[in-house]
Parts: structure tokens; sequence; C-alpha cells
């Protein structure tokens, strides 16, 4: 740890991203109360879905994993996706450990971009593939501004929300690439599976999932 970050951690002390209690000093990712208790996912949560071969995820999203990946998402807390790449990093490994070729991530349309102020999906791909020694590329764009779909309801509703908005930024970047699809939180696994169909027929080999919590079946 160099001299600055020691004095910067003194000034402002690093807290757990899931119950926010501040770290010791040296502390790794998170508390280790969360480390025992958090609802870890068992064989990874397992999803699949109409056009991606698998999906899984570290924890289930419930309690405190919800919560703070609410934070993430609508409470300006971006600076959590350095502590979920890391996490999400150590899962791909023991997970998917060569069975992709490139990591991208699942775009947000231009108005929820504005609105938000930033890219949450993107950030943790971005984070993720550095802990990985990768890099994150930019396969899909979402020019259209569908309705938030936690708000949407049920889970035909929700595939019908996505269905057509998304389209591949280069058709020739992901030919015959096995695409790994990085998202916050997959629950019916919709519009994981439309970015999927959307790679596939833009010529991609396949499309695995990651994404840090995952709802149970």
């Amino acid at each position: 740890m160099s001299i600055l970050s020691a004095f910067l951690d003194i000034l402002f002390p690093p807290r757990c991203v899931f119950c926010r209690r501040v770290l010791k000093i040296g502390s790794e990712l998170i508390c280790g109360d969360c480390r025992t208790h958090l609802p870890f996912t068992e064989n990874g949560g397992g999803k699949t879905g109409d056009f991606f071969s698998e999906c899984g995820a570290p924890f289930y999203y419930e309690g405190c994993v919800r919560d703070s990946l609410l934070r993430f998402k609508f409470k300006d807390a971006s600076g959590y996706s350095k502590t979920y790449g890391k996490l999400l990093a150590e899962f791909i490994r023991s997970s998917y450990a060569g069975r992709y070729d490139m990591i991208s991530w699942v775009p947000l349309s231009p108005g929820r971009l504005r609105e938000r102020g930033y890219d949450q999906a993107m950030l943790l791909a971005l984070d993720t593939a550095l802990e990985l020694g990768d890099v994150a590329v930019c396969t899909l764009e979402k020019p259209v501004d569908a309705a938030k779909q936690s708000t949407v309801g049920a889970a035909e509703k929700r595939r019908a929300n996505v269905s057509g908005v998304y389209r591949v930024t280069d058709a020739e970047l992901v030919k015959g690439k096995r695409i790994l699809l990085i998202d916050d939180i997959v629950t019916t696994g919709a519009t994981l599976s439309e970015c999927a169909r959307t790679l596939l027929d833009a010529g991609a080999a396949e499309v695995l999932c990651a994404a840090v919590a995952a709802t149970r079946d």
C-alpha cells in the first residue's frame, strides 16, 4: 500500500460494499462477517436461457447483496464496481476459464445513460476484465429506450419489452467468437437472452453470461 493510499484510507476509511461497515486497514474487499454470511450461490447459480449457454453468479440477489446492487445502480455508488469486479473475476476464473474469447457487457440506452450518469454494467465489465488481465470490448448498443425491466412484470412481458432493442456494433468483431457477457443482476434472463440472440445472429459462436447476483429459480 502506498503512503498516499494509506493516508486516504485514514481520511476516508473504506467500507464493505454490502453491509457498509468500516473495513480494517488492509482488509480485502468485504468484511469478515459478509465473507462468511453472504448468500453465495450453489454451483454458480447455473441459469440457462434461450440463446446463451449458461449464466453464473457468485451471489443470490437477496438481502444485503440486493441492497448493495440497488445502491450501485440507482444511488450513485459507481465505485462499488471495483469490489464487484474482483469478486466476479474470482468467480469467472473458477467457472469459465478457457471458455470465452472476449468479454463484453449489456449496454444501457442513451436515455437511461443520461438519467443515471454511468453505465453500471460497462464499469463492472471493465473492472472485471482488468482483474482478469484482459480487456472488455463494446459489442452491443441499445438505441431504444425500452421500459425498465423491473417495472414490466411477468417473464413473457419482459421478453417482449427487450425484443429487437439491441444491435451489434461491429459484426466482424464478434464473428466466430465465444463471448462472455457481463451484467449486474440476472432475474428472468430475458435481457441476456435477447443480447445473446443478437450476438449469435451476427455470427458469434457462443454466448456465456456472468452477473454479480442472480435470483433463485
